[in-house]
């Protein structure tokens, strides 16, 4: 019994997220009027994200070229490392690492800042002086999303791929020309536009979710934390969901 009352609030959920979205892209000229609150956005989402996705890109390429280096080494093959490491940066750890660390960045800024409003009746008040919230609020994030999360993940890309590459010539004598241009011959345009293609996806749910958890909050201030922690985690797992679906059949369709 308590399981069918959990779906069946989980799908009532569900039906409350698509009417929500759909109102956030019928809303979404409404950006231009809210410019301002955009570029804000943008600075917040992007430029103070830049610090956290450079290390984790630096990180991973850096893990990525001693793993698979010192794997490659055991076969003969560590000249192999720089082609290794490009593509699994491009192709899924550089949108993956960027989306699950924006997820939690910009998911819990969301909607804490927008259920600290909702609790605290400023959306209320929006409303009582005739202003849309979805226009006002959910709108520019969004948007400032879709602007700054590919940039970001290129940012991810090219950080770890250095650090791979200072990496393989230090620790597995791989000369750094011969790593970086293996590792930029073999990309294929195929790679390059799934890399890409998955920044934008997964800024458009991130946001539309965070948002969407901030502005139905209810109970106070237990209830802003409680909606922080579920669009984290809901966001988190829809960037992976997306990443398989990616994987497995757009892949097959390029």
């Amino acid at each position: 019994m308590t399981g069918l009352v959990a779906f069946r609030s989980g799908v009532l959920r569900l039906q409350e997220y698509s009417l929500f979205t759909y109102d956030v892209l019928r809303s979404i000229p409404a950006g231009w009027r809210y410019r301002r609150d955009t570029l804000e956005q943008m600075y917040l989402i992007g430029a103070q994200s830049f610090v956290i996705v450079f290390l984790a890109g630096l990180f991973m390429g850096v893990i990525m070229a001693i793993e698979g280096g010192h794997r490659l080494e055991t076969f003969g093959a560590k000249m192999l490392v720089g082609r290794t490491t490009s593509l699994a940066l491009f192709r899924e750890l550089g949108p993956v690492i960027t989306g699950l660390m924006l997820a939690a960045r910009t998911g819990a800024k969301n909607a804490s800042e927008l259920g600290s409003m909702q609790v605290s009746e400023q959306i209320d008040a929006l409303r009582a002086f005739g202003t849309n919230p979805v226009e006002k609020l959910a709108v520019p994030r969004l948007l400032a999303a879709l602007i700054m999360f590919l940039p970001l993940t290129l940012v991810a890309d090219l950080v770890g791929l250095i650090g791979g590459m200072f990496v393989s010539d230090l620790w597995l004598n791989v000369d750094k020309s011969f790593f970086w241009h293996s590792a930029i011959y073999d990309l294929k345009v195929k790679d390059l536009i799934v890399g890409f293609a998955k920044p934008v996806i997964f800024s458009f749910f991130i946001s539309t979710i965070s948002c969407f958890y901030g502005l139905r909050t209810t109970g106070g201030t237990t209830g802003v934390g409680r909606a922080a922690v579920n669009a984290v985690v809901v966001s988190s797992v829809i960037v992976l969901f997306n990443d398989f679906i990616f994987t497995k059949v757009i892949w097959s369709v390029l």
